[in-house]
């Protein structure tokens, strides 16, 4: 596999960073009161246009950059003319979808459901999307997408939260989170962490392994007394952390000179370094990890449904789908679009085994994604307050 270099990421690491998921909780149901909506059952002609709203990376037509293109490929096929807007944080997504003036948004599991629950996204009919079907199956019907049963959208592509360690420090390659967690001590003032609230889920990965008797079963459903534990855990990490990151030119830079030793991660920062010879690894570890699963919805007041569902298609696509993916830093959405990249191993792309250790970011709410309704679980309001006490 080549590695890809600083130029080809900044684009997209930098929006993938923005998933730091600024302050703004939700609470209430999980909106499955929405999946009464009608569902479209057939496809007319193109209105000619559609209006796409897409992290930065996500709608690329050669502006940017003239060898970055597969919108026009959809222009060209479908006559649906695109104009798009990149937004910056979830909470900034889900704002500008009740402006009705966004036919599609690219959506991450902190924003989904919120777009579900206020009527903001439609149902959608998968059987009026082809390239729906190759699929990976473990991206499917899941809790960030779908509704009771009801699918809201088609997934993009995904990826996971790893542990980076330096090999000079670390010669055998740890095996657990409890290096960040636990023995940080061991660490200190070299310890780096992810910088956002959707963080205190890391330490619930952690503490549903080595805390089995405080009876967490999702890392994005806490009750009080589990997000104390884990706002706990993450106090005592504080002490160790010598930086958090969001901007991954400072987590590079941190592990390129030595000022980091361990801490969260992504492939894609990897792949920066490995090519500039740095002395680092990544690792999914045996509690396994946190990680993003993107899906694209459709508004519930789209002025062009046509075109729209005709941009889901293409996306999902095996030519299109590589093309954006592999330019954000993730895996794709199905096995075709590996034909088209040269590095899906590294992504550890369908291999469905290392996806079922990913708990992909989804919003907190106060009814519990676990099931559980003896008890109001915290929204992400109040992992919003926890992450400002933890980090003082």
């Amino acid at each position: 596999m080549a590695p890809r270099t600083k130029a080809s990421l900044v684009v997209g690491v930098v929006a993938a960073a923005a998933l730091a998921l600024s302050a703004c909780g939700t609470s209430g149901g999980s909106g499955s009161a929405q999946s009464a909506q009608p569902v479209k059952t057939e496809i007319g002609t193109g209105e000619g246009q559609v209006s796409i709203l897409g992290w930065p990376g996500y709608v690329e037509d050669g502006s940017n950059d003239p060898a970055v293109d597969w919108v026009s490929g959809f222009e060209d096929k479908t006559g649906c003319q695109v104009t798009s807007k990149s937004y910056g944080t979830s909470d900034e997504a889900v704002n500008l979808m009740k402006t009705g003036d966004y036919d599609v948004v690219s959506a991450s599991g902190d924003a989904s459901l919120r777009l579900v629950a206020a009527g903001d996204v439609a149902p959608v009919n998968t059987d009026l999307i082809p390239n729906y079907e190759n699929i990976y199956p473990f991206l499917k019907d899941q809790s960030w997408n779908s509704v009771d049963g009801v699918p809201y959208g088609v997934p993009h592509g995904y990826g996971a939260n790893l542990l980076m360690y330096n090999t000079e420090v670390f010669p055998t390659a740890p095996t657990s989170w409890d290096v960040v967690f636990d023995k940080s001590g061991d660490y200190a003032g070299k310890v780096t962490a992810y910088d956002s609230p959707i963080y205190i889920a890391d330490a619930a990965v952690y503490l549903m392994a080595h805390n089995p008797e405080l009876g967490i079963e999702n890392p994005y459903s806490l009750d009080e007394e589990q997000l104390a534990a884990a706002v706990d855990l993450l106090k005592q990490q504080r002490e160790n952390i010598g930086e958090y990151w969001s901007d991954y030119l400072k987590e590079i830079q941190a592990f390129t000179t030595g000022d980091t030793v361990v801490g969260t991660s992504w492939q894609v920062i990897q792949n920066v370094l490995e090519g500039e010879g740095a002395t680092t690894q990544v690792v999914l570890p045996d509690e396994g990890t946190t990680g993003w699963s993107d899906t694209w919805m459709i508004s519930s007041d789209s002025k062009n449904p046509n075109c729209a569902y005709a941009w889901l298609d293409y996306i999902a696509s095996p030519e299109a789908n590589a093309a954006a993916t592999s330019y954000f830093g993730e895996a794709p959405s199905s096995d075709q679009a590996c034909e088209y990249r040269e590095d899906c191993e590294a992504y550890h792309a369908g291999d469905e085994d290392y996806a079922s250790q990913i708990w992909y970011w989804s919003t907190p709410i106060e009814d519990c994604l676990d099931g559980r309704t003896d008890v109001q679980c915290t929204d992400y309001a109040a992992w919003t307050q926890a992450w400002q006490e933890i980090k003082g």
